[in-house]
């Protein structure tokens, strides 16, 4: 019968034409509750009188009855007005709640005995029966409890008989405080969009035990098997319980059995602006892919920058400006930001200020390659230490523009350091990449190019005891900077795809923006000087499976609701990058993540040459002259998917050429 009376009031509730949706009812008002509760402590009084009088027990005779009652409802009332038992919202009534009520019941009684023993004193009589007191604070506690309690389940039956059909059944991944907040606040939220189906932990425990009326589920085996045991569809990660490897086996796993992952912040870094759903989001790609932080000479790197002058070049890009964030911590005495974009580092400029109000920094608009430029800033701010970040990075744009990455990424460079050299910089750290190694494009060539140069600048006569250590630090692809292929994969999914790759087989290394500069800070702490630092990034991935994982990440199956378009490699584009070259050897530090890649050491007269030669001809904008000069320069540059794939086999790698020029020193000199 009951079972039948429930499924009767779940079809009227969930009826559209009949539906009452309990949630326009917000709350009702201070003044009604109060009214309630009032109405309640009368029911009460009279209930006491019927259980004494069935017992033969009457009420005393001081005063009629009808002013006995109002003066214990005046009292009670007066009660409930100081403990406020009367505010907050019904339906979320806590223990707390319940704490009130009971200090209530026991004022009152104390209050009622206190009157009746000093009217018993002055006249001789009680005005109630201690019996009486006894029984009408215990029936008042239970009345007013219960009205709550009724309450607050019936808004439950309420909300359960009305889910939208769109709630997802998840579980909560963890059995920490964290993991238990995340799924009381989503319970409790409407509309809802998780229903909590129980918890999932791999910590022994109780097979029968419940965590908020949901069973908690040990994990021996796969994730997924137990998740589709307790009848969800979703698992929802709370805060940061798992590692990096433990996180990546579980999504692999569930994404394998289509099972939908996101991911929840720590309670405390909720946003109050925010709903409660919307704090857990879709598992990020990002959250995969990273690995524990490397701290290693924060002594050191503290030593390095206390109180220096820090320049930053490419300030305002993704791994400038992510620098610029972990200096704070090293108290410098100034950091200049240097970047040529106007918005961005206005954006940054705006967000230091309001966030670090005691950070001295200044932010400067300049070209690497204004060489006059860059000299007034040496001598006006004496500067101690460089992070070169500056550079032109994406290979199809640098192939077709090819004059502007050499004036960007190796004449910017020299100019550097040239004036770091002059102006007896202690530390140039130079950001690099692994396109760098073995290049196929102009990009990558520059970099390597800029890279020799800073190299053999380091180890030359007019730098006595490295008086300026120059160190380089070379890495992947990183995630989540401006123009990589996340946030591009992440554009595509969410405008309904196609998610495009250049080739199927194509592989690249990973790693986030934080790792990154971790790298340069700690690069810049432990080399001794004419180092190319290099960071053990994993394994390498395999874009295909990246767009794969990101499309289902979102919630989405590929290839049916998101396409993936395959669009030919581009121009400069090899299949996969490598961190050391074929002639250089990988030497071990003393933190197994980072290693040196150890290569031949260059004449600084020949690379200088070599390099004039090619800004020469970037100057003039030719080029075909360009490339072949840093063919020249960088003899393992073979190009790939370009139209200069044809000087590769015109090009004699030698320094003498009939054709060229004699090297115009007043516009691209040493000094």
């Amino acid at each position: 019968m009951k079972t039948k009376l429930i499924r009767a009031l779940k079809v009227i509730l969930s009826s559209k034409d009949n539906r009452l949706d309990i949630r326009s009812v917000r709350y009702l008002p201070r003044w009604a509750v109060l009214g309630i509760d009032t109405i309640l402590l009368l029911c009460s009084i009279f209930l006491t009188a019927i259980v004494l009088g069935d017992m033969n027990i009457h009420h005393l005779n001081f005063m009629p009855a009808y002013q006995q009652v109002l003066l214990v409802l005046m009292v009670n009332v007066i009660v409930m007005l100081l403990f406020k038992t009367y505010a907050g919202l019904i339906r979320h009534s806590s223990f707390m709640d319940a704490l009130k009520l009971v200090l209530s019941s026991i004022s009152t009684f104390g209050l009622l005995t206190v009157i009746n023993l000093i009217t018993l004193a002055i006249t001789g009589e009680k005005i109630f029966l201690n019996a009486a007191l006894v029984v009408y604070s215990f029936f008042s506690f239970v009345f007013l409890f219960t009205f709550r309690l009724a309450i607050k389940q019936l808004f439950e039956y309420f909300r359960l008989f009305q889910v939208d059909k769109k709630c997802e059944k998840a579980v909560v991944v963890g059995i920490d405080e964290n993991a238990i907040s995340i799924a009381a606040a989503l319970d409790l939220e409407h509309p809802q969009r998780f229903k909590i189906q129980g918890f999932l932990s791999r910590k022994p425990s109780n097979k029968r035990l419940m965590i908020l009326g949901k069973p908690v589920v040990k994990v021996e085996g796969k994730i997924s098997n137990e998740v589709q045991k307790l009848g969800a569809d979703a698992v929802i990660l709370s805060g940061d319980g798992l590692t990096a490897n433990q996180k990546y086996t579980l999504v692999e796993d569930c994404l394998e059995h289509d099972i939908k992952v996101y991911n929840s912040p720590l309670v405390l870094d909720w946003s109050t602006e925010t709903s409660v759903a919307k704090q857990v989001r879709n598992l990020q790609i990002e959250d995969l892919l990273e690995r524990e932080p490397i701290v290693l000479h924060d002594r050191e790197k503290s030593k390095q920058l206390f109180g220096k002058t820090v320049l930053v070049t490419g300030g305002a890009g993704s791994i400038g400006s992510e620098i610029v964030r972990q200096l704070i911590k090293y108290n410098p005495a100034l950091v200049l930001i240097l970047d040529q974009a106007e918005t961005p580092l206005h954006e940054l400029n705006l967000e230091l200020q309001a966030k670090f109000k005691d950070f001295n920094f200044k932010c400067i608009i300049c070209d690497v390659a204004n060489r006059n430029r860059l000299m007034m800033l040496f001598k006006k701010f004496k500067i101690d230490v460089v992070y070169h970040a500056a550079a032109y990075k994406h290979v199809p744009l640098m192939e077709d523009n090819s004059p502007e990455a050499i004036i960007t990424n190796i004449y910017g460079t020299k100019n550097l350091a040239d004036l770091a050299i002059l102006n007896k910089v202690s530390r140039f750290v130079m950001v690099s990449t692994d396109k760098a190694v073995n290049p196929s494009n102009v990009m990558g060539a520059s970099k390597r190019a800029a890279e020799m140069y800073v190299q053999s600048r380091n180890f030359y006569k007019k730098n006595p005891k490295k008086a300026t250590k120059f160190i380089t630090t070379r890495f992947g692809n990183v995630l989540g900077s401006n123009g990589s292929v996340v946030p591009l994969f992440k554009s595509q999914i969410e405008k309904g795809g196609p998610v495009t790759i250049t080739h199927p087989d194509i592989i690249r290394y990973f790693m986030t923006i934080p790792e990154a500069c971790q790298l340069v800070l700690e690069a810049g702490a432990m080399g001794k000087g004419g180092e190319i630092y290099i960071f053990d990034m994993g394994e390498p991935v395999k874009i295909m499976d990246l767009a794969t994982k990101m499309i289902k990440l979102a919630g989405y199956a590929p290839g049916e609701d998101i396409e993936i378009k395959i669009t030919g490699l581009r121009p400069g584009e090899k299949l996969y990058e490598e961190l050391i070259g074929d002639t250089s050897k990988a030497l071990a530090t003393h933190h197994d993540k980072i290693l040196i890649s150890k290569d031949l050491e260059q004449d600084f007269d020949a690379v200088c040459e070599k390099v004039n030669r090619i800004i020469q001809a970037a100057l003039r904008y030719d080029a075909t002259k360009v490339v072949k000069e840093l063919k020249r320069l960088v003899p393992e540059y073979i190009s790939k998917n370009s139209e200069f794939e044809s000087l590769d086999d015109s090009v004699e790698i030698h320094a003498s050429d009939s054709s060229q020029e004699p090297i115009k020193s007043n516009i691209i000199s040493e000094d």
